[in-house]
């Protein structure tokens, strides 16, 4: 399998800017996600890479062979690229069986019938859909036409597999079955998967690494943990995570390498980091995911309870103290009446300062409150 590096890919179409000088290196057998909203230029990066799109400007490599080039004047068709494009819609044929639909693109690169009959029963076995072979796509499932789709992309043997958001079409569950399927897959082809969605779980689940964009620029290319527990900008921090995370506008002065004072909640703490760090502004944001904020009876802070969802095996409870409103994730089914007092702290050393101007992570570490 190929690597695939974009250096400084833009495309424009007049004066909009779909994608914006964008740098990428998508390591060989990795799962990349690019992840965003709507017209955030995620499906634009993924189809640019495949040759269906072309770019402004920039280059585009796989291994060592140029894909595109504005400069040299290179850009390689998508049929010669060996890439495998699986949509959203699926776009099987209505007409044809299983068989015949895996068999189509081998037929069209003119394969051997022995092999194509060898291929298509390899497809039907990896993809456990073996009972649905003379089948028609009608009669099928959403999540069984899906892994038709799958298997008839991979038959060919393309180096890279891209997906835009192929999952969007079924439901919670089924969606939820098709991305163990997929990590899955994923792990017994040792192919590298470039896929797109909006769906942060989706991207947190299957992720070797997440590209998170944001009207046409990248804002933080890293593994789905990393990109959780340390996001790079106040950006990432609020897409990422659900319930969101909270975050709390405070002010702070640095006393030492590594401590600062704050002022939050109308409380004095010290915000204590984990390595030194610079500040250009007392105007700082304070990042505090939701696990982070346990309730207790012995908890440094009061608040009041706004509104408690039970879900089951965790509920979110929404903490109303002075102006803001927070999200804490309490594991278990519990429930608190309207207005109830809570006692609850600020805990862990997963806590994120970001600089309130440039919405740029400053440091990472724990919050303490004076007695």
């Amino acid at each position: 399998m190929p690597r695939i590096t974009l250096t400084n890919v833009t495309k424009q179409w007049g004066k909009f800017i779909g994608v914006n000088d964008l740098t990428l290196d998508i390591e060989d057998k990795s799962f990349v996600t690019l992840l965003g909203s709507s017209g955030c230029g995620k499906t634009t990066t993924l189809r640019m890479i495949a040759g269906l799109e072309t770019p402004t400007k920039g280059e585009i490599r796989f291994d060592d062979k140029i894909m595109f080039s504005s400069e040299k004047n290179i850009n390689v068709p998508a049929a010669k690229r060996e890439v495998g494009f699986l949509f959203q819609n699926y776009a099987l044929w209505p007409h044809m069986t299983v068989t015949q639909n895996i068999a189509f693109g081998l037929e069209t690169l003119k394969w051997k019938k022995a092999d194509i009959s060898a291929r298509v029963a390899e497809m039907l076995k990896t993809m456990k859909i073996e009972q649905f072979a003379q089948r028609y796509p009608a009669e099928l499932s959403g999540g069984q036409q899906q892994r038709v789709a799958i298997a008839r992309t991979l038959a060919p043997k393309p180096r890279v597999l891209f997906m835009d958001e192929p999952l969007s079409n079924l439901d919670a569950k089924l969606r939820g079955e098709m991305r163990t399927e997929l990590k899955r897959l994923h792990k017994d082809m040792g192919s590298t998967f470039v896929y797109v969605t909006h769906d942060q779980l989706e991207a947190m689940t299957l992720s070797t690494k997440i590209c998170l964009m944001n009207e046409g620029v990248l804002q933080q290319y890293a593994p789905p943990l990393e990109v959780y527990n340390r996001p790079a900008n106040l950006f990432v921090a609020d897409f990422v995570g659900n319930p969101a995370m909270n975050i709390v506008e405070a002010k702070a002065k640095k006393i030492s390498p590594n401590v600062a004072d704050i002022e939050i909640f109308g409380h004095h703490a010290v915000f204590q980091a984990n390595d030194d760090f610079d500040m250009k502004s007392e105007k700082i944001s304070l990042g505090i995911r939701p696990e982070f904020l346990p309730i207790s009876d012995r908890g440094d802070l009061e608040g009041q309870a706004y509104s408690t969802l039970p879900a089951g095996m965790e509920t979110t409870v929404k903490i109303k103290i002075a102006d803001e409103i927070l999200s804490s994730v309490v594991f278990g089914a519990i429930d608190y009446e309207t207005d109830a007092k809570i006692r609850f702290s600020v805990a862990g050393n997963g806590i994120l300062m970001f600089d309130r101007d440039s919405g740029l992570l400053i440091a990472n570490g724990r919050v303490v409150f004076e007695n």
